[in-house]
């Protein structure tokens, strides 16, 4: 169970969550998203409930998490970024079509967008999603294990992805276990292990200390 996390981010910080496995990084996201309910507590965007921001919030889940023999394409699933702006009741429009493939042609997937989900490799997978998160115009952007099982090339284009969040004003929240990632992608970090240990600023929070009280000692951690 995770409790007792409390913390605030603002407009173009990058928060990377850290912890041991199973230590509630993946459930905090999902709470955040609205995926998992909250027990107790609020999640808040500028004083207001986040869930008041319908369709404001992006999610790119990790991987094993979705079912990739859904009927879809990769269009497909883009476009579920839009129908905050298109309305429910309304198909997306050709102006969101445009967005659509646009957004895949800069993360490399241009002309396949009519390609059924499964058919792709697991980087092209992960960009599929990270294109519908750049389509929904967010205000608040989870990452879940971003950089799980991926190459250098597509490492490249999540650090271009994320660098365009932050400078847009988007809040970034990145669940991880690449401790390398949290030292030269996050402004900020939140260790995690089924309670909050510490946040605050990655050059004052990302310490030895803090990692070993985090991690329970299970962690080598090697300095320069």
């Amino acid at each position: 169970m995770l409790s007792g996390v409390s913390f605030s981010a603002g407009p173009g910080e990058v928060v990377g969550f850290i912890g041991p496995n199973g230590g509630g990084k993946s459930t905090l996201l999902k709470a955040i998203a609205g995926v998992l309910p909250l027990r107790a507590g609020e999640v808040t965007l500028g004083g207001a409930a986040l869930r008041e921001y319908t369709g404001r919030t992006a999610f790119v889940p990790q991987r094993e998490e979705v079912n990739w023999e859904f009927p879809a394409t990769a269009l497909d699933v883009v476009l579920m970024g839009r129908y905050r702006s298109a309305g429910w009741l309304r198909r997306p429009g050709g102006n969101d079509q445009r967005l659509a493939r646009e957004a895949l042609e800069q993360l490399g997937l241009g002309g396949m967008d009519g390609r059924h989900i499964s058919q792709f490799s697991g980087g092209q997978q992960q960009r599929i999603f990270l294109a519908r998160a750049m389509v929904q115009d967010p205000l608040v952007v989870l990452l879940d294990e971003p950089f799980t099982g991926i190459d250098q090339a597509n490492r490249e284009l999540f650090h271009e992805a994320i660098r365009a969040f932050a400078a847009r004003g988007c809040v970034v929240l990145m669940a991880t276990h690449d401790l390398d990632e949290v030292a030269t992608t996050c402004s900020s970090v939140a260790c995690i292990a089924n309670r909050l240990v510490a946040f605050g600023p990655t050059a004052t929070t990302f310490t030895p200390e803090i990692l070993r009280t985090t991690f329970g000692g299970r962690v080598a951690v090697f300095t320069p």
